[in-house]
């Protein structure tokens, strides 16, 4: 029975400004979680909040990627805590930020063992930097921490790859775009569209990798969680708009077979932006479907 603990990394590194002057407003997620009482409903064992670097629109000169040497100190110290926690057996429910978050949450597996990876995204966020405009790791995070991207991010503490290619499922694309999805497609990741998911059933899906996961023996695999997986009209408020996505009925389906599995070694929910649903009311019913999900499945 792992005790919960809330970790709060209210990150924007890893996104461009939105519009000129002005940040990415996803930095104040886990505030607006707690307000809309996800803290309340997972009561957790404790609360704990790692602060990021400060954040710049200036792409780093080496390596072409926003706040890359701040993302680095970021990474290093969130490695840290979350190591701490997986040594005590605890359980890091994480609230970024964007996907950039990541980064040390990998670092700390890697570090304890060998894990695999659950990368439920309405993106791949599989992209190369020289594909990318903005420069922002939010759309390279499952790349970067598999080992592709400039060694300053992929190889923080000579740990290079945090996750084995080959133990990353990157499930729940819907920009469907060849030069976008052969990057993954050429990746020994197993690469499970919104199409292809529907395609194989949800509940064959998840089963199949937590089958790989003991059928390779490892330590135990992380969740991440895009909200903009979600369906645009039931979660419009995310930094990427595409139409479709899952609903909530077949996220609860997934999730729920995910957080049955005493393999599961911690999650993150990234990228909802509290500026863009002023009323809450798309941040209340996605609090909501998690919790009563998770509280009913999870094994306390």
């Amino acid at each position: 029975m792992k005790e919960i603990c809330i970790v709060e990394f209210p990150s924007n590194l890893g996104l461009k400004e939105p519009q000129p002057g002005k940040q990415p407003g996803v930095n104040r997620l886990p505030e607006w979680l707690s307000r809309h009482n996800l803290h309340k409903s997972i009561n957790p064992k404790n609360i704990l909040t790692v602060d990021p670097p400060r954040y710049s629109n200036q792409k780093d000169p080496e390596t072409q990627i926003l706040n890359a040497t701040s993302l680095v100190d970021y990474a290093r110290e969130q490695a840290y805590f979350i190591n701490n926690l997986l040594s005590q057996n605890k359980f890091p429910f994480i609230l970024g930020g964007d996907c950039s978050i990541l980064l040390g949450p990998a670092i700390a597996l890697k570090q304890k063992g060998n894990y695999g990876l659950f990368y439920l995204d309405g993106h791949t966020d599989f992209m190369d930097v020289s594909l990318s405009q903005t420069g922002g790791v939010g759309g390279m995070a499952a790349s970067i921490v598999s080992g592709n991207g400039p060694e300053k991010l992929t190889n923080i503490f000579n740990l290079a790859p945090y996750i084995k290619e080959e133990n990353l499922w990157c499930v729940g694309n819907r920009e469907y775009d060849d030069e976008y999805e052969n990057e993954i497609r050429k990746s020994q990741a197993t690469y499970i569209s919104l199409s292809e998911l529907r395609k194989q059933g949800i509940k064959n899906c998840a089963e199949a990798f937590l089958l790989q996961i003991q059928n390779r023996n490892l330590d135990g695999f992380w969740l991440h969680i895009d909200v903009d997986v979600l369906n645009d009209s039931i979660m419009p408020c995310v930094d990427s708009r595409t139409p479709d996505g899952l609903t909530y009925e077949e996220f609860n389906e997934l999730t729920s077979i995910l957080f049955q599995s005493p393999k599961l070694s911690g999650l993150e929910i990234t990228i909802l932006d509290p500026d863009l649903d002023p009323t809450g009311q798309y941040t209340k019913e996605f609090v909501s479907n998690l919790t009563n999900t998770f509280n009913n499945y999870f094994n306390r």
